[in-house]
């Protein structure tokens, strides 16, 4: 058995991209203060509510479109990518890799523990003072799959290291989800962070709820959003996840972002899109909202009205319907090896603009990671 891959790639949209913003230099002081309406991100004195992207690919095109600031896992290449922020005028939440249980450390080895703790001093250090700097992203996903709750006890130690070397840049760790008991759980045992970041997909839109009823009572972001995640959307017959259109995905991140982002202003202080930029994971299409050529789909349209309150003057493609054989994917798309089959790609252009098609067919992946971990391109 074949399954079916198939993409449509459209005409680029086209934007007026913005000069980059004159070069800061020294430490910016960023605080969390909550006022007797809100929680908010005071950033050199103003208040700062995030209008970010996970990745940071294509500056010029986050700073057109409404963009700014930036989301980190890590700090590899995190010079370049500071540089480029500042360039821009955006800001960075700089990622401190923590190691995850998942992957084999373990928090009960206080060698091991001391040792991660003294290499994040090591990398504090060297950005505590970039000008881009927006906050410390302790970790992401360490309760994905996890037992040993010693590993927010490494949280907090890793927490009060940073604000001890660096006064000026709160810290948060990014968790996959949120309930009562995590949150429960990280209040007691690392009470030293100022905010939480919250990865979520499908469920964002009732995210305000889920944080109200955890009982978290600071600030958070929400630290990765995007289309339905894999894990959650229907299946094929043989237990495959079946991937949203662009124009599909389009819809959703506007209704989520509205219902799950907007609606929060008294606690939500901004948002970080996954991804900007392209990746495989599950397929080459599912997360990113350009192609590997670096070609927009339509929810960056949707994101810049999000950012701005103005939609592109070119708008891309919407994609109606994609067939094979007169089905869609959620009927079950058998082929035969050898045999031809008729597909079909139901589009339109508002701006009347030439469409070009290409289609795909790549075998599903066998080899997936979990929680972002790195796949092969079929």
């Amino acid at each position: 058995m074949t399954t079916l891959r198939y993409a449509l790639a459209g005409l680029l949209a086209t934007a007026t991209l913005v000069a980059p913003a004159q070069n800061k230099t020294g430490a910016i002081k960023v605080e969390m203060k909550k006022t007797d309406s809100s929680w908010q991100i005071i950033r050199d004195g103003k208040p700062y509510f995030i209008k970010g992207t996970g990745g940071g690919a294509y500056p010029a095109r986050t700073k057109a479109y409404g963009g700014n600031s930036i989301r980190t896992w890590g700090t590899r290449g995190a010079d370049k990518i500071l540089d480029s922020a500042n360039k821009y005028g955006f800001t960075v939440l700089l990622g401190l890799d923590v190691a995850r249980e998942r992957h084999g450390f373990n928090y009960d080895d206080p060698a091991a523990v001391a040792k991660q703790l003294e290499d994040l001093r090591k990398e504090v250090m060297k950005y505590k003072d970039h000008p881009a700097v927006l906050a410390w992203g302790i970790g992401n996903e360490l309760n994905l799959h996890y037992t040993n709750p010693k590993v927010w006890d490494a949280v907090n130690d890793i927490s009060k290291m940073c604000h001890e070397l660096d006064k000026n840049h709160p810290t948060s760790t990014e968790l996959a989800g949120v309930n009562k008991g995590m949150v429960d759980e990280i209040k007691l045992r690392a009470p030293d962070l100022d905010l939480l970041g919250i990865n979520t997909y499908a469920p964002l839109a009732v995210l305000p709820a889920a944080v109200k009823s955890s009982g978290w009572d600071k600030a958070y972001m929400v630290t990765e959003w995007g289309p339905t995640g894999h894990w959650e959307t229907l299946e094929t017959a043989w237990k495959q996840p079946i991937e949203e259109t662009s124009s599909e995905k389009a819809g959703v991140y506007k209704m989520r972002y509205e219902f799950g982002i907007e609606r929060d202003p008294a606690n939500c202080v901004g948002s970080y899109v996954f991804l900007w930029g392209q990746k495989q994971e599950r397929t080459p299409t599912w997360y990113g909202v350009f192609t590997e050529k670096g070609e927009e789909s339509e929810v960056v349209d949707v994101l810049q009205y999000l950012w701005s309150g103005t939609w592109p003057s070119n708008r891309a493609p919407h994609i109606y319907s994609l067939q094979v054989d007169g089905k869609k994917a959620i009927q079950n798309v058998y082929v035969e090896s050898g045999k031809s089959y008729d597909v079909l790609a139901t589009a339109d252009d508002a701006d009347r603009d030439k469409l070009a098609y290409r289609w795909e067919i790549l075998p599903e992946p066998t080899k997936v990671g979990d929680g972002g971990d790195h796949e092969d391109r079929p």
